[in-house]
């Protein structure tokens, strides 16, 4: 019991730590996640995180808070995903709340707007990290069709400004049928 209580208080304090410290969006805790549960204390291996980063996006809701979900439960079980919701949730509350309580102050500050630009600039490198890693790691495995949908998906997204739900309809449907081809090949080949 008190080995789950220390993964509990492990889980807390390592999600809300990277979401306290973490401007930007989701596509910018990504990145750290990854490098906090797959590298650092390796309860992730790195294909699941990646699995677990599809479906968070594929998922509604915000793509922090679904791959922290999804990684609690993996961890930790269903108490798992709840500690670390929380822990994900609770510093952006936290800023919301103490920032309406100031709002109008902050609006009309010439130094936070600065900061406020300084910070666009840091999260765009952050995405473009992210996105390289992950794009990477595709590439690796040498994977024809999966190199395919991504590049599909960026043209499609970047230069012909396509919804982003049918983008993901379209990964979505490739897949699946990627994945039923590949049961069938291994059901005829094992008979």
């Amino acid at each position: 019991m008190e080995k789950r209580k220390s993964i509990y208080r492990k889980l807390f304090s390592s999600t809300f730590y990277i979401s306290a410290f973490t401007f930007g969006g989701g596509y910018v805790i990504i990145p750290l996640m990854k490098k906090k549960f797959v590298e650092g204390l390796k309860w992730i291996e790195e294909d699941e995180m990646l699995n677990l980063i599809a479906i968070a996006q594929s998922s509604p809701g915000p793509i922090a808070v679904n791959t922290s979900v999804l990684i609690g439960y993996n961890v930790a079980g269903l108490v798992g995903a709840l500690v670390s919701l929380w822990a994900t949730i609770l510093p952006p509350m936290i800023t919301l709340s103490v920032i309406s309580m100031f709002y109008s102050a902050f609006i009309k500050n010439a130094v936070i707007s600065a900061i406020m630009k300084g910070m666009q600039a840091g999260v765009a490198a952050v995405i473009t990290d992210a996105v390289l890693n992950l794009g990477s790691n595709v590439a690796k495995k040498k994977e024809l069709i999966s190199v395919l949908i991504m590049l599909i998906a960026f043209i499609m997204t970047f230069f012909l400004k396509v919804n982003v739900v049918l983008i993901i309809l379209f990964g979505g449907l490739i897949g699946t049928l990627k994945v039923v081809l590949h049961e069938r090949r291994n059901k005829g080949g094992g008979e």
